[in-house]
């Protein structure tokens, strides 16, 4: 559970709490008060009981059995004077319904509003002042008006203070309230503006495929087939018999060996491209072994060192994805084979949350970038290739050089599970 939702529930236990004592305490103080003047046996029982029965009639009408005329000051006012007139009443004779004097103060606060709650409260401390001196005939007899009048003056003054912090606190109540509702709309809309996000990265990536796909593959298909694919078979073709017919050491055996092996695997990728399958190293293995086993070979090959570095979380990608980084790693290091003249090359697999980012860094000779897009941008294959690919999936291809400085070639991609564009 989120701390918005505990937050949220303590609030409405809180408040369930205080609403179910605001509604029963009355009646139970009621209770009480008659209990022990029944014990104490005034002089006018009859008046007393027929006084607690009205009283009681009194907040099972307004209090209880109407929560509809509560939103009603001038109605909600006539019911408080009613309320204060019975207790003092009750009071006068019987001084133990002081107890019941005290439901003056919440009833004030929840009925009554503005400055009238003071009114209300010095009206029900006067009541309480009186039953805390014994009561009206106690008054006459000992002649206690003054210290009557003092005690219910300090007692409404003590009255309006705590009334005047109940409302700060009340205020404080609903600015909270406040800030968690506006608090849990936000979070609703970051929620439904993820999801949206979401929806519309999906939604680009199918309509990116739907729009490239067919003419790229019917473009690639042809100049595989008319070149590629027949050259490949041609060269495939002249190695197995030049291993067959020349005695060579075996140095030349070995690199007639690899050379054969070369041209059997790109004939197969080339034959996997025309019907659109993916590569032949993800056939069987996971990008992160795909990878490493394309810069391994291509290191025993190229005689220079590669080493592949994972971090993150691997886990199964999209297609698109998958080959897209393997295409990269495949352009990147074949640029350096050509190009860069460096005694290292380190690759970096890394899976983020929202990405899957893939390094070539080398120690070569470097290049002017600038130089280097503008000669390429006319309809070469080779950094804007890498380019045209990584930004078919709403990625993005960063290259670092300079000359001399060696080369890093970044292409960071969206990290959509498998199915997520479904």
């Amino acid at each position: 559970m989120s701390i918005e939702a505990e937050l949220r529930e303590e609030f409405d236990r809180w408040e369930t709490r205080q609403n179910l004592a605001f509604r029963l305490a009355p009646y139970f103080l009621l209770a009480v008060s008659v209990i022990i003047t029944l014990l104490q046996q005034p002089a006018r029982l009859a008046t007393v009981l027929v006084l607690s029965a009205s009283a009681a009639l009194w907040l099972l009408w307004f209090h209880t059995l109407h929560p509809r005329w509560h939103g009603n000051p001038g109605l909600m006012g006539f019911y408080y004077t009613g309320l204060v007139a019975l207790t003092a009443g009750l009071v006068a004779i019987a001084p133990w319904y002081g107890f019941f004097a005290f439901v003056g103060y919440p009833q004030a606060v929840h009925y009554l509003t503005g400055r009238w709650r003071y009114v209300g409260a010095a009206a029900t401390a006067t009541v309480s002042a009186a039953a805390f001196l014994g009561g009206l005939a106690n008054i006459r007899a000992d002649n206690l008006w003054l210290a009557w009048l003092a005690v219910g003056a300090i007692s409404a003054m003590l009255a309006g203070a705590i009334f005047y912090f109940n409302e700060m606190t009340s205020h404080r109540h609903d600015m909270q309230r406040q800030a968690l509702v506006a608090l849990h709309e936000a979070n609703a809309k970051l929620e439904a503006a993820l999801t949206e996000n979401a929806g519309l990265q999906a939604q680009l990536m199918v309509q990116a495929r739907e729009a490239g796909v067919l003419d790229e593959r019917q473009r690639m298909a042809r100049e595989i087939h008319d070149t590629l694919a027949q050259g490949l078979a041609g060269i495939l073709t002249q190695l197995q018999a030049a291993k067959q017919i020349l005695d060579r050491p075996d140095s030349v055996r070995e690199h007639l060996t690899t050379a054969i092996d070369l041209a059997r695997d790109s004939l197969t990728e080339a034959r996997q491209t025309v019907h659109a399958v993916q590569p032949a190293a993800l056939a069987e293995a996971r990008l992160p072994e795909a990878i490493s086993e394309v810069a391994r070979r291509w290191s025993e090959v190229s005689r220079i060192a590669a080493v592949l570095t994972t971090t993150g979380d691997p886990r199964p990608m999209h297609a698109d994805v998958e080959v897209t980084l393997l295409r990269v790693a495949q352009e990147a290091l074949a640029n350096v084979a050509k190009h860069a003249q460096a005694g290292r090359v380190g690759l970096t697999l890394s899976y983020m949350a929202d990405l899957v980012t893939l390094d070539v860094v080398d120690d070569g000779v470097g290049f002017d970038p600038d130089r280097r897009t503008r000669a390429t941008s006319a309809g070469g294959y080779g950094l804007a290739g890498m380019r045209q690919r990584v930004q078919r999936l709403a990625g993005r291809l960063d290259i670092e050089s300079e000359p001399g400085g060696g080369t890093a070639i970044s292409a960071s991609v969206p990290a959509i599970p498998v199915g997520g564009t479904e």
